[in-house]
């Protein structure tokens, strides 16, 4: 279930999905609640007429099946009534071994061969094959029958799944007297696979896979590449490769009646045979290698461009300890452009429509430009009047900006206590492990949180913390990234538009906001006195982040199904179940706590190995993605401990979480500030 829901996380971020075969679409994916093809129809109908789709999205499914190499493949023209004898000057080529350890089997070996090659399973169906062929009696006498069924000793020695088909193959050959007529090899190698297509192109006979369901049929087009006719299952992949190359006739599996007239067909009829066989040779070069690459590459360019361009300074000192006060004022100028001041962010009404959310977009920026250009102008002539130096631009982080490009090691406050007062603890004791270093300039902190940049601006005040001490905040579950104000005159924090730009990626805006809303009134409208739940908290809301109140957590559905939900409607976004499931965060499919600190390693260049995120036992439903990976997770034990929403989870954390690793450091309950430095220092984080 875990896998289902990573690939359910796929189809959510995808574009577009490759598939082999038209099969796949309807009979597979459509499985996933991520993809209805009937929805998807729809929304593509309703983009193609310019129509909003009110925030549903739907990645497009494209058919490229896989490529081949044909180079090396040369059909053979003659037959086996035409064999030229050799001489002095062209000596007649001997035939392959292969051929002899078939047509041993024949008592008249130059009658047209019908081929199957597939291995002895039930799905391949061969036992209806061999009754087809046993019961007509005129294809008996015009062609025979060769089954490669893979490699085998001793019957005994074989599955007994494997056995099972092949002893009633075995039973059917003797029970209709086919001796002489079938050719079913015990041995064949690899390289004699070409050699068997050969044969039975020379003897003008007819490949055929009569599986119930054949998921593409790979062998159809190597078949079709040595000028063999084919008889296919009509059951999956076979029918888009008939469509292209209509070298033959596609059969109901079930149906044995079916497959025995449709050999028959082709080996009687030698124009039909001949105009088959032309066909695929003309068309298989669809198939071929460089085509797969050329229809592949034109899908893939079609495709815009998801992240947002910005200018950085790649001038390989952007890390180094000596950069003069000119390069971190040029920084400055440079991203203001990007970065805007606020508390809550944007609170403007999204559209469903994506058109209009981006001109909206553009025309905040463009007002934002002029003054914050100003402001950072001003900001230059009065850090050149002050007399700006190297020295306070490491301690107070105020000179190049974002001051966590500096930073040896960056510390990730990520516990998801219940109450303000247990995170200032935990967070007071790790700002005050590493004081020393944070004085120094050689360490940041992030606080990385679900609380709105609001409530964290009230929880700092409360705990008489300066929004200073930390470098970024990381809000609203990873739908807002805030970087520490310049200057105290201005508002606290800067907001990055331009992780904005980044997450916006399907975001449904004001109509997923309307059906999260009417989701809420459903579930309100279930309990008796019109007691309400779960109710939108409009006090948080931001742009990216649609928060709700949940006033019963244990009345409201588990993650999964309210996920589950959105997916079927085609609204795609995370949702994440906050402070011990009283608060809902619902944020972009691209945002998440995790996915901001791969973003500052984008943006910025931060080293993500030089991170150290801090967690506790449990948190909030997206807590697993905090741990693993190439930063160090430090776990503080009897933090969060008694956690209701992971004591619903189907599997222990061990099975997804490795705890062994060196990455990860389990603090003990009731852990000091020194004792999670000394930890620290024993991994190598921190020099002691």
């Amino acid at each position: 279930m875990r896998r289902i829901e990573a690939e359910e996380l796929a189809l959510d971020a995808s574009e577009i999905v490759i598939t082999s075969t038209r099969q796949e679409i309807e009979q597979q994916w459509r499985l996933y609640d991520g993809f209805d093809p009937i929805l998807e129809r729809k929304l593509r109908a309703r983009i193609r007429r310019n129509v909003s789709c009110y925030g549903r999205f739907m990645p497009r499914m494209v058919i490229i099946p896989p490529g081949m190499e044909f180079h090396h493949i040369v059909p053979h023209d003659g037959d086996m009534d035409g064999e030229t004898e050799g001489n002095e000057d062209h000596p007649r080529t001997p035939d392959p071994v292969i051929w002899s350890e078939i047509m041993r089997f024949f008592t008249n070996p130059r009658k047209p061969m019908i081929l199957a090659l597939a291995r002895p399973d039930p799905k391949k169906n061969i036992t209806t094959l061999v009754k087809a062929f046993g019961e007509c009696r005129p294809l008996r006498e015009l062609a025979n029958l060769t089954l490669i069924m893979g490699n085998r000793d001793g019957i005994d020695e074989m599955s007994s799944t494997s056995a099972s088909v092949l002893l009633s193959i075995l039973k059917l050959i003797d029970k209709y007297d086919l001796y002489g007529q079938v050719a079913y090899p015990k041995h064949h190698k690899q390289s004699d696979v070409p050699d068997i297509y050969r044969l039975a192109a020379k003897t003008k006979g007819v490949f055929i896979n009569p599986a119930f369901i054949e998921p593409f049929g790979l062998t159809l087009i190597e078949a079709a590449a040595y000028g063999l006719p084919i008889v296919a299952t009509r059951n999956g992949g076979p029918v888009d490769i008939h469509r292209v190359l209509d070298n033959g006739l596609l059969v109901d599996p079930h149906d044995q009646q079916s497959i025995a007239d449709a050999l028959l067909k082709l080996v009687a009829d030698k124009q039909l045979w001949a105009k088959c066989r032309q066909n695929g040779l003309k068309n298989i070069h669809l198939f071929s290698w460089p085509e797969h690459c050329k229809t592949y590459l034109t899908k893939i360019a079609s495709c815009k461009p998801r992240h947002p361009q910005w200018q950085r300074t790649d001038d390989g000192t952007e890390n180094s300890d000596t950069d003069s006060p000119g390069d971190s004022l040029r920084d400055i100028q440079d991203i203001s452009l990007n970065l805007k001041f606020s508390l809550d962010g944007d609170k403007n009404e999204a559209s469903g429509n994506p058109e209009n959310s981006d001109e909206n977009a553009v025309d905040g920026k463009s007002k934002l430009e002029n003054a914050v250009l100003t402001w950072s102008k001003g900001f230059v002539r009065d850090t050149r009047k002050a007399g700006f130096t190297e020295k306070s631009d490491q301690s107070t982080g105020t000179g190049k900006f974002p001051a966590l490009r500096r930073r040896k090691h960056i510390f990730v406050i990520a516990v998801d206590c219940d109450t303000n007062t247990d995170t200032l603890e935990t967070a007071g004791k790790i700002l005050e492990a590493f004081g020393k270093e944070k004085t120094e300039g050689s360490v940041g902190f992030i606080l990385s949180t679900s609380m709105s940049i609001s409530e964290v601006h009230s929880f700092l005040v409360s705990g008489g913390l300066s929004p200073t001490d930390f470098d970024a905040f990381v809000c609203n579950s990873g739908s807002d990234l805030y970087y520490s104000s310049l200057t105290s005159e201005d508002s606290p924090f800067v907001l990055d538009l331009y992780y904005h730009s980044h997450i916006e990626y399907r975001w449904g805006g004001e109509g997923l906001r309307k059906s999260l809303v009417r989701w809420a009134a459903s579930i309100n409208d279930k309990m008796a006195e019109n007691e309400r739940i779960i109710v939108e908290n409009e006090q948080v809301l931001t742009e990216y982040c649609y928060a709700f109140k949940v006033q019963k957590p244990g009345m409201v559905p588990p993650i999964k199904e309210l996920r589950k939900l959105m997916r079927i409607h085609a609204l795609r976004c995370h949702v994440i179940y906050c402070q011990n499931g009283t608060k809902l965060n619902v944020i972009p499919i691209m945002a998440s706590r995790t996915q901001a600190l791969r973003y500052l390693y984008v943006r910025w260049g931060v080293d993500l190995s030089s991170i150290v995120v801090f967690v506790g036992e449990s948190g909030d439903t997206d807590y697993e993605g905090l741990l693993g990976g190439v930063h160090k997770t430090v776990i503080l034990k009897g933090v969060c401990a008694s956690n209701q929403l992971h004591a619903n989870r189907t599997y222990p954390l061990t099975d997804v979480v490795p705890f062994d690793s060196p990455n990860i450091v389990q603090m003990t309950e009731d852990c000091s500030g020194s004792d999670i430095r000394s930890s620290l220092e024993n991994v190598g984080v921190l020099k002691g």
